[in-house]
């Protein structure tokens, strides 16, 4: 598949502390500064400065991992980026919110507020929760089957997209001589009723500064797939060696296209953890002081966890045990993506369990290396047709992140394949999407041409 796009776009995920899970004790974060607006005000800037695409934040419904070693207490997303996009000017702000444990007006009504307040630079990342603790929080003894979420999901998109476009572009009139503030033929009712929801609308809001906000979406899974090719603006996926990495590229571009949708307004983002310094030797002295603090047994758990089995089951030094795995679309207990990511790296290389521990983080591809190394994969995976950007994961904040931006974006931006200033101001313009069609509209003057 020919390559389009000549340069690539780049994320930032704030992973709390970071993408280790030793962070919080090897860096000089003071421990309470993942509550701390401004701790996240200073990563959006430092992003800002190297003219990255946007900051990301994951998130997720429940305290997330073992309170008594990990800080697991995460701010809402819609409302810390809130505070991040008032104190920045160009990059995007991306927030994480469940398709499963929200409903679509108020999520849709959040994030179109969140595209005005930041002046254009909103997305919303789809995610579905596979976890038992969410499901719990909202009166349910269990996570919701996958089929069932992705079902719910797609659902949720259709009725949100509605949602964003039931106002027409021009429907403001905001005449003060004849008192017309707006037309009511163009604010549009859904009168939806779906399988999941029953939604009258219209949005109490008009069509946002980008149009609607950015659709992400992260998930590998075949219900991930059809639900991103379908709807979302941009992925953020899992592969961990190229081939997996290409082949994704070109399944998700077709599915685009055989969606009816031009595969170039479909932007695959894969995630790279990094752990960066000067040397080789000081990079992996920086992730050996980071892995001594989790032990031996930490890493253990990451591996067990994300294949749903418990440490106690695993011998480090050997294989995956792949006679108990089964299929990836039969695994209900986690993240199928993280899984087939997981799987693939193993089998390709012959990697013990505990060789594995180490060259993933947080279910992502791992580099330990120099600002050139880094680089060097960035731009390799880009003109190799594996991804036309990247969710950069750095092991620890802020230094990670500081890295990142002074040594290997120069880098990029030397090669040409990244930009030197920003092009624009809306987070469309700096992942090169068009606006959106408004569907309201786009029925109006199908049914005036009578076709």
């Amino acid at each position: 598949m020919s390559k389009p796009q000549t340069q690539m776009s780049l994320g930032m995920n704030i992973l709390g502390f970071g993408a280790h899970a030793a962070a919080w004790r090897e860096g000089d974060a003071p421990v309470d500064a993942y509550l701390d607006v401004d701790y996240y005000r200073n990563i959006a800037r430092i992003s800002e400065r190297g003219c990255l695409d946007a900051i990301f934040l994951a998130d997720g419904p429940a305290l997330g991992g073992d309170v008594a070693t990990q800080p697991g207490a995460r701010l809402e997303p819609t409302i810390l980026l809130t505070a991040v996009a008032a104190a920045t000017e160009r990059i995007g702000v991306i927030a994480t919110a469940s398709s499963t444990y929200n409903e679509p007006f108020n999520l849709a009504r959040r994030i179109a507020s969140l595209d005005y307040i930041s002046a254009g630079r909103a997305a919303w990342n789809v995610v579905t929760n596979a976890a038992d603790a969410a499901a719990q929080n909202f009166g349910l003894a269990g996570a919701p089957l996958h089929v069932d979420r992705y079902g719910r999901a797609e659902e949720f998109l259709d009725v949100t997209l509605k949602l964003w476009d039931s106002w027409e572009d021009d429907a403001l009139i905001g005449d003060r001589q004849s008192g017309r503030f707006a037309d009511p033929a163009k604010v549009h009712t859904l009168d939806f009723k779906g399988r999941h929801f029953s939604v009258k609308g219209p949005l109490n809001l008009p069509r946002s500064p980008q149009g609607r906000p950015v659709l992400v979406q992260a998930g590998s899974s075949e219900g991930g797939k059809a639900l991103g090719s379908r709807y979302a603006d941009a992925i953020f996926t899992t592969q961990t060696t190229l081939p997996d990495g290409q082949a994704f590229y070109r399944e998700m571009k077709g599915r685009a296209r055989a969606w009816g949708r031009n595969p170039e307004h479909l932007k695959i983002m894969p995630g790279l953890s990094t752990v960066i310094g000067s040397t080789e030797a000081e990079a992996h002295a920086r992730f050996d002081r980071l892995n001594a603090w989790h032990g031996e047994h930490g890493l253990l758990q990451q591996v067990a966890g994300r294949i749903g089995m418990a440490p106690e089951e695993l011998d480090p030094d050997a294989p995956l045990p792949w006679e108990r795995l089964g299929a990836v679309a039969d695994f209900e207990r986690g993240s199928q993506g993280f899984l087939e990511a997981q799987i693939n790296l193993a089998r390709r290389e012959n990697l013990s369990i505990r060789q594995l521990s180490r060259r993933i983080l947080v279910g992502h591809r791992l580099l330990v290396g120099t600002p050139e190394q880094v680089a060097n994969t960035l731009e390799q995976w880009f003109l190799a047709g594996a991804g036309d950007g990247f969710n950069i994961m750095p092991d620890m904040f802020p230094s990670g992140v500081e890295v990142f931006v002074e040594q290997v974006v120069p880098l990029l931006q030397q090669r040409g394949v990244f930009r030197r200033e920003y092009q624009g101001r809306t987070l469309r313009d700096h992942l090169g999407l068009p606006v959106a069609e408004n569907q309201f509209t786009a029925a109006r003057a199908q049914a005036a041409s009578g076709y």
